[in-house]
């Protein structure tokens, strides 16, 4: 499967858009395409934390931190032997808006190759409801800004 991209702008500093996908243990409180979502590794998020995701299409998935640079990068990529590929989110800082570029890359092995097709419509209606779904939390209510960052 190619690599699905999907650009946006979001009504909020950078730092508040990074907070929000750093803390990837509570993608389940605003994103509809998870179930639930905690932290597995202990102490501070940054690259290697893992997470464990109730996804919707694809059950009880581990994710794992890649890709790191503060306010302007991550990668969350699913650890499973049927699925390479990961959610790249790259920030671009817009002074009081972020522009998020997503790239999504679902690639099956094994039997799920067989599924190919399957995966290109669930990855696309699952970037695009995470990408509606990130803004309209970020942009539902003010938050005070990140300043730690």
């Amino acid at each position: 499967m190619a690599v699905l991209r999907l650009t946006q702008t979001i009504r909020r500093p950078v730092g508040d858009v990074f907070g929000t996908l750093l803390d990837a243990g509570d993608f389940a409180s605003w994103n509809p395409t998870i179930k639930a979502s905690r932290q597995l590794t202990p102490g501070e998020v940054g690259d290697g934390s893992q997470f464990e995701w109730e996804l919707r299409g694809f059950g009880t998935v581990r994710q794992e931190l890649r890709e790191f640079e503060r306010d302007r990068q991550l990668r969350l990529v699913p650890l499973m032997k049927s699925l390479s590929g990961g959610h790249r989110f790259i920030l671009t800082d817009l002074g009081h808006e972020t522009r998020v570029d997503h790239e999504l890359e679902m690639i099956p092995r094994g039997p799920m190759k067989l599924l190919s097709p399957l995966m290109g419509v669930i990855g696309r209606k699952n970037l695009k409801d995470t990408a509606n779904a990130l803004k309209a939390f970020l942009e539902a209510t003010e938050r005070p800004t990140d300043h730690s960052s």
